[in-house]
């Protein structure tokens, strides 16, 4: 008899708690989300993986502005150019806060980065040394021979694989991207190679390339323990020891690339590595420029830089290859910039801007995050008309707003061209917006331009079979290609000579 009453009532029961959960988030002008929040796990039970395509269909059915209870947090998800901006701009202090997960703790040098440290007159010395020091155009300018020897390291490494003139070999991309950006950075930060043919093989690079892989496995921003504290009472810590060893390798390697420098005194001079300039600068201001600093400021510059520069890259290529025009009107435009006695350079870069609109548009279509780093709100504020509390975590869905129908004409099109109007910048945020905008945007656009427009310079490509490329993206934080890209390459005729030069130059 019971039973049966409780078949009667209980959906009467639900329907009235659902009643009264959706007027309390009414009367308190809360933001809408779904219904039912289970006691402890809130509304995780509904993120299935990959977790970017659920948060989309639950925009799509809640609106551009929507919460979320992970747990005991509080989450806003914003969508829309509109939303974005009011949170990004107009509440721009409001959100300059990072949220506490074990990412950050770990690999954030326990929240003291410059991108996982709270906004503040600490964070405020982090970025003024990013943006004054190490990234300003001024100082860039003084590496670009990095970059240019780099890219021609990689240029000669294709030629010798392509198998020379008139012929296409296939090629996998991907390792080829890989060696170029860590070798890039590398040598920025510290001087040193640890990829490729010209690297010496040393305990040193065995190290930095065991963190690498290291970091790629352990990065996550979806460990559940971050949203159900809970949970560490009974989950193995295994994964939580993993990446206290990570973060004590990193700032052991890095301490004694430091020491390294400090002990030769050799940080003066021209053409200063990013670890001497910091030296440098730190025999004035001592307190300012501590070794915790520069460690956390070159590992966040890897750790943010090299990976999304790479999928960048294949991306790009990837799109390239799907839509044969934009790629040939590319090679057009820097043949009569550049020509083809020399390889395209920095200083071309100003003058090929259909190049620049092809990445711009990669980017787009392709943010590096989908969700741009969580924020996290200081004090209450209001977004798309609704009251956000203070403590509330806030995804911005990148990838939804870059490719918003109401913003984008067609936007599922690789069209590199609309960029060319003024306003289009509106709804594209691949780094971000406002005070946490990410200050490596110049470093990242000029060596992915750059890198994009030496390949397409010097060889022909195209796919494998008449099957276009697999554009299915994988699961998690970071926009990366399921199948990775195998593309056929091949020397233009044009180039040979100049090709051949560079081997012998780097030989």
């Amino acid at each position: 008899m019971d039973s049966v009453i409780l078949f009667f009532y209980l959906p009467t029961l639900l329907f009235i708690i659902s009643a009264l959960y959706l007027y309390s988030q009414q009367s308190k002008n809360l933001p809408p989300t779904p219904f039912p929040a289970l006691p402890l796990f809130g509304h995780l039970y509904l993120l299935k993986r990959p977790v970017h395509e659920t948060l989309s269909s639950l925009s799509k059915k809640y609106g551009p502005v929507f919460s979320l209870l992970y747990g005991s947090r509080r989450v806003l998800v914003v969508s829309s150019s509109a939303a974005a901006e009011e949170c990004l701009m107009k509440n721009d202090i409001a959100f300059a806060n990072r949220p506490k997960l074990l990412f950050g703790k770990y690999l954030g040098n326990n929240f003291t980065s410059v991108v996982w440290s709270d906004y503040g007159d600490y964070w405020r010395n982090l970025r003024k040394i990013c943006t004054l020091e190490i990234l300003s155009a001024h100082q860039l300018q003084k590496l670009s021979y990095i970059r240019t020897e780099e890219v021609k390291s990689m240029v000669k490494h294709l030629f010798k694989f392509s198998g020379g003139e008139n012929k296409m070999q296939v090629v996998e991309m991907k390792p080829f991207f890989f060696e170029l950006m860590f070798n890039m950075l590398t040598r920025m930060i510290a001087g040193k190679r640890y990829y490729g043919e010209e690297s010496k093989e040393s305990e040193e690079r065995k190290k930095f390339q065991e963190i690498i892989r290291e970091t790629a496995r352990l990065g996550s921003l979806d460990d559940l323990r971050d949203y159900v504290p809970v949970l560490r009472w009974f989950w193995s810590k295994d994964t939580e020891n993993q990446l206290a060893e990570l973060s004590k390798k990193r700032d052991e390697f890095m301490q004694n690339l430091i020491d390294e420098f400090r002990g030769s005194g050799n940080y003066k001079g021209e053409n200063k590595t990013m670890i001497q300039i910091l030296l440098d600068s730190g025999e004035s201001k001592p307190d300012y420029y501590t070794d915790d600093v520069i460690k956390s400021l070159m590992q966040s510059l890897l750790q943010a830089g090299a990976a999304t520069s790479v999928d960048t890259l294949e991306w790009a290529m990837s799109l390239l290859l799907n839509n044969q025009e934009p790629l040939h009107k590319a090679q057009n435009e820097i043949d009569n910039v550049v020509g083809k006695d020399g390889l395209i350079n920095e200083s071309h870069l100003g003058e090929l801007p259909y190049l620049r609109y092809i990445i711009n548009e990669t980017l787009r279509m392709f943010p590096v995050v989908r969700y741009l780093l969580p924020h996290e709100s200081s004090e209450e504020c209001t977004v798309g008309g609704f009251r956000v509390p203070i403590g509330t975590m806030l995804l911005v869905d990148a990838k939804g707003v870059q490719n918003d129908p109401k913003i984008w004409e067609d936007p599922e099109m690789f069209r590199p061209e609309r960029f060319q109007e003024e306003n289009v910048r509106l709804g594209w945020l691949p780094f971000g917006s406002g005070r946490r905008k990410c200050p490596g945007e110049g470093l990242a656009m000029r060596v992915v331009v750059l890198a994009l427009g030496a390949m397409i310079q010097c060889f022909d490509w195209d796919r494998i079979d008449k099957e276009m490329v697999d554009m299915t993206e994988g699961p998690g934080l970071f926009s990366t290609k399921v199948v990775p890209l195998r593309a056929k390459c091949g020397v233009r005729p044009s180039m040979v000579s100049l090709l051949s030069e560079i081997r012998g130059d780097l030989q």
